[in-house]
């Protein structure tokens, strides 16, 4: 009896070490289920979060980009933030591009640390799907009209370098915006000579990439910000802003609004017929005065 139960622990031990008869090395959770194998090579990593999200999901449009590039980045993350997303901006990243604005959806990609056995998976994860193993190579094919390329590195310089100008170029003549790196890239006098393609990056490093892609459209990390695929992306020199698409409708009437009230402010200073601290901000009556004067608008 006794060895039956010592003979059944180390079968056990053996099943929980291996994984199972998939020999896959890790003991497999309950509920566990056996994923389709054509799963592997979808173009999008799969991420269940964006099975969920899937449902409610619309596409940014052309025109509700036209009408984002129009207000200052201060108006698009004040309205953001009145629509509950307070962890969508980040500040401090250099621009290649100080004079141009940049407006466009996510199209999201996420880096690792190399390491041999990772880069072999990928590499076959490549072969597999047919798209190319480095991944600044695969968005100079895959860009769509209207991307920015938003690249979490991981937030360092010397260690998150995404791409160079020729990689760029590529993009950019499939239409993409520009890219925003959470991390460093090369090339910087090429880029800056790129006008209509905006870089925001931590920095800028002169060596080749140096981690590898893994994940393809997925939530990915900008400093405090969580960016989705699709995601709209508007920024400048000063900061850059991410908010879904399902509310860029009302983040630019919201915005509208705040840029109407600041030149109303700015047009009453300028008058120097009220205190300052009654136009900024605006007591009850002046707010009053400017609520009536929206209203006798055409």
């Amino acid at each position: 009896m006794r060895r039956g139960i010592v003979a059944g622990l180390a079968c056990g031990l053996v099943f929980c070490l291996t994984g199972g008869p998939t020999g896959t090395g890790f003991a497999a959770p309950a509920g566990e289920v056996t994923p389709e194998p054509k799963l592997r090579t979808r173009r999008n990593t799969y991420h269940p979060a964006l099975d969920v999200l899937s449902a409610k999901s619309v596409r940014l449009t052309d025109e509700q980009m036209e009408k984002l590039e129009t207000f200052p980045l201060e108006a698009v993350w004040a309205a953001a933030r009145e629509l509950g997303y307070t962890n969508a901006h980040m500040s401090g990243l250099l621009s290649t591009r100080p004079q141009e604005r940049l407006v466009g959806r996510a199209l999201t990609i996420r880096y690792l640390p190399r390491r041999p056995d990772l880069v072999e998976a990928m590499q076959t994860l490549a072969k597999e799907g047919d798209w190319p193993g480095a991944y600044n190579v695969r968005a100079g094919e895959e860009a769509r009209p209207g991307d920015v390329l938003v690249v979490d590195l991981g937030g360092g310089i010397a260690d998150g370098i995404f791409f160079g100008d020729i990689s760029a170029l590529a993009a950019q003549v499939q239409g993409a915006h520009g890219a925003v790196l959470y991390g460093s890239t090369r090339d910087l006098t090429e880029l800056r000579a790129m006008p209509g393609f905006p870089v925001l990056a931590v920095g800028f490093d002169p060596r080749p990439a140096t981690q590898v892609g893994v994940d393809w459209n997925v939530p990915v990390r900008v400093g405090g910000a969580t960016v989705l695929p699709g995601d709209a992306v508007v920024a400048d020199e000063e900061a850059v802003v991410f908010f879904p698409p399902s509310i860029a409708d009302e983040v630019i009437t919201r915005a509208t609004r705040i840029v109407e009230q600041e030149n109303h402010e700015r047009d009453l200073v300028r008058k120097k017929q009220h205190r300052f601290r009654d136009v900024y901000p605006l007591n009850p009556e002046l707010r009053k005065q400017f609520e009536e004067r929206k209203k006798d608008k055409p």
